[in-house]
């Protein structure tokens, strides 16, 4: 028996996404809960997870496929398709363990070489500080040149250090969550050594299998680990080599209370039946996010405003110009191409809006950096997509995919971080009708777009069902007026009703 792989049902403002990359093959056996492929919208990447232990029988969109929401796009058959069984797998046994048993040197010490330091890269002036957060190695364990050894966290991105050569990991001077300087050196690592050989392999196994599981976790189940504040490397994994999945977390959780306390890594759980609690630290990437947006409501004259937009005119020219617009430039024609192209026409039209305050002067900017909002598994960050008055439809659209999947693997930089004077941010991916964006420090204003969704609206006299969506520009009113706040988003509702404008510059 055999069940479907479906795309996840997307949002009305979302037409079709996108198959970005499967984490499995047909033939392989997959256990409940581990992520098959991700599925990339404009804005979000979605896992599409196992719902049953099984074996993978059929690929049907392949990475790089456009899917529609609720798609089949594979099939996952029966743990007992899968080739060899378990006592055959036991049979085959005494072979490989007369192989393995052959005559080798009893556990030789690692072989000496040069010592390397591993040092916090360097930090930008703007940044004086950073935290170490998570090391993916320990003391004894075999590294290779390039392999990520720790991430260090600053206020806005993750920066991973990596192995000069290969070798052996030395000591470990600055724990987890240590805070750090530039250059610091945090750890050893001696050069052109070999691993101590294992005296069984069944002794080896466990280990080999705990790194492994630390390497492949899924974003779901760090994000599950990261809200229990538990140690992954001490929850085991059942999923394909040795993947964590979240019902090991969750048995992981359930454990007898020994375990459970030999995990916690935060603040004692103060007992209360069966209501519990836990204190987790805060990243400092939401600290920072905590701290602006809070400066952010404190430090302006912050006010919002609404118009609502027909999404009928942009969502024809996609659906008629999808395929042929794929073909020529090997990317989605998406909705955000088009709201980055109106608020860029808007921004030349209002420049009070596109500029900001440095003190008691104003600053006018005659360039157009968007800063647009991502969700990733750390939180909300606002890669910036610069000169977009220069870039064509589809380089805004494989310039916002690429900030999106950086976002997505921890890969931004602080040059993607760096500058921006008007923010998008689009809740209606998650479902959002209506909401108040808050300004996005040091720019004076942000654009809220939300779901589309049908409603009826008068035309003529006349009652239509109509795609709409409602705009949110929250300004600040110390450099921006009324009249410029809602002139800027009536251009906006303009352009996207009638995208010829965007053409004419009318």
């Amino acid at each position: 028996m055999s069940t479907e792989i479906k795309v996840p049902v997307l949002p009305e403002s979302v037409a079709d996404a996108s198959v970005a990359t499967w984490h499995v093959s047909v033939g392989d056996k997959v256990s409940r809960d581990q992520n098959l492929v991700d599925i990339e919208t404009d804005k979000v990447v979605l896992e599409v997870v196992a719902p049953h232990d099984g074996v993978i029988t059929e690929i049907s969109q392949e990475e790089g496929a456009t899917v529609l929401g609720d798609q089949v796009i594979g099939l996952i058959g029966d743990a007992d398709a899968a080739a060899p069984s378990e006592d055959a797998k036991s049979e085959a046994a005494p072979a490989s363990d007369k192989q393995d048993n052959a005559p080798v040197a009893p556990s030789a010490p690692a072989s000496e070489g040069k010592e390397v330091d591993i040092k916090v890269p360097v930090l930008p002036e703007s940044v004086a500080d950073a935290t170490v957060a998570t090391w993916h190695v320990q003391p004894g364990d075999a590294v290779s040149r390039d392999q990520n050894l720790v991430d260090i966290e600053t206020d806005k991105v993750v920066l991973e250090v990596v192995a000069q050569e290969d070798g052996i990991m030395g000591e470990i001077i600055h724990a987890e969550g240590d805070t750090v300087l530039g250059e610091q050196v945090i750890g050893k690592v001696q050069a052109g050594g070999v691993a101590a050989a294992p005296a069984a392999k069944s002794d080896a196994a466990p280990a080999a299998e705990a790194s492994d599981s630390s390497d492949v976790l899924t974003p779901s189940v760090r994000r599950l680990i990261a809200e229990k504040g538990l140690d992954a490397a001490k929850i085991k994994g059942t999923g394909k080599n040795g993947r964590v999945t979240k019902e090991d977390v969750d048995t992981f959780l359930k454990a007898p209370a020994p375990a459970a306390k030999k995990a916690e890594v935060s603040a004692p759980v103060a007992p209360m039946g069966d209501r519990t609690q836990k204190r987790v630290p805060m990243t400092r990437l939401r600290k920072t996010i905590a701290t602006r947006l809070l400066e952010a409501k404190n430090s302006t004259a912050m006010l919002t405003t609404f118009n609502e937009v027909n999404m009928e005119p942009i969502m024809s020219l996609r659906k008629q110009y999808q395929e042929v617009f794929e073909k020529r430039h090997g990317i989605r024609l998406g909705f955000m191409s088009f709201y980055v192209k109106a608020v860029t026409e808007a921004l030349k039209r209002f420049p009070d809006v596109n500029a900001s305050i440095d003190g008691d002067d104003i600053v006018y900017h005659n360039y157009f950096d968007i800063s647009i909002a991502v969700s990733t598994p750390r939180g909300l960050v606002t890669p910036v997509l610069k000169d977009c008055d220069k870039l064509s439809v589809a380089e805004i659209e494989k310039g916002i995919r690429e900030l999106a999947l950086k976002g997505r693997d921890g890969k931004l930089t602080l040059a993607d971080m760096t500058g921006g004077n008007f923010t998008i941010t689009n809740g209606g991916v998650f479902g959002s009708l209506l909401s108040t964006p808050i300004i996005n420090l040091p720019q004076s204003s942000i654009l809220g777009m939300h779901k589309i969704q049908d409603r009826p609206m008068a035309v003529n006299g006349k009652v239509e069902i109509l795609p709409m969506m409602y705009l949110a520009l929250s300004y600040d009113h110390r450099i921006i007026d009324g009249k410029e706040s809602v002139g800027f988003l009536v251009t906006i509702k303009e352009l996207l009703e009638d995208p010829t404008r965007l053409l004419l510059d009318v």
